[in-house]
């Protein structure tokens, strides 16, 4: 299997960081955030990832190389125009293959085993979700009997963690350019094609500096 990590994002938000660094690189405890990543997919025993990138991109490229001091093998799908995160997979869908795939958001950071992801995909795609966080408050999707719906607004819904597992036939019919990745979703849990679990461990959406703070203290307390 293989996995695909979201690194095209500018991390306004995350500024003056971000003005001269992209937000997959900015440092959580001395080490990159994209890192973690790339360790815990190594672990699981995923031995290709594709990244995608747009804002200083290149640094990226640099930093991370081909990936074989992760031992991994990293391939890119560079954007010259933002093409959201649909629009960014279905360009990258060439290199991730025909089998369903991994993809992270490069912009959490999480203790979660990405080895319960390499089984078997029943469905079109398989979704992480996490109780809702404080600047999330609303949610999602609600998660029902491993299936996951959507959240509509009412009590009991769960927030996608930007964890999954998707098939490459999600994107059926697709056109490049940008276009979202939450419609193709719902539609999908609309035909009861979505998956879902509950991750009841440590996850942190660094969005502000202010939870990359609070990840940095996570990590200090585990060390």
């Amino acid at each position: 299997m293989k996995a695909m990590i979201l690194a095209a994002g500018k991390g306004e938000r995350m500024r003056p960081l971000t003005l001269h660094t992209p937000k997959p690189l900015v440092r959580a405890a001395g080490k990159p955030l994209i890192e973690y990543h790339l360790e815990a997919l190594a672990r699981a025993g995923i031995g290709e990832v594709v990244i995608n990138h747009a804002w200083l991109g290149q640094q990226i490229e640099d930093h991370l190389g081909d990936g074989s001091r992760f031992g991994l093998v990293i391939s890119y799908s560079p954007e010259g125009e933002p093409l959201e995160t649909g629009g960014g997979i279905f360009k990258a869908l060439p290199l991730l293959g025909d089998a369903p795939f991994i993809l992270v958001n490069g912009d959490v950071w999480t203790d979660y085993d990405f080895a319960g992801l390499n089984a078997p995909l029943h469905g079109l795609a398989h979704l992480v979700l996490v109780d809702n966080p404080g600047h999330h408050g609303r949610g999602d999707f609600r998660l029902a009997d491993g299936q996951v719906s959507d959240g509509d607004d009412a009590p009991g819904t769960l927030t996608f963690s930007g964890i999954s597992v998707l098939d490459p036939a999600l994107f059926a019919g697709c056109q490049p350019g940008a276009f979202k990745l939450a419609p193709l979703l719902r539609k999908a849990m609309a035909d009861g094609r979505v998956s879902g679990e509950h991750y009841r461990g440590h996850w942190i959406d660094v969005g502000t500096l202010e939870r990359l703070a609070d990840v940095e203290r996570l990590i200090g307390e585990r060390a």
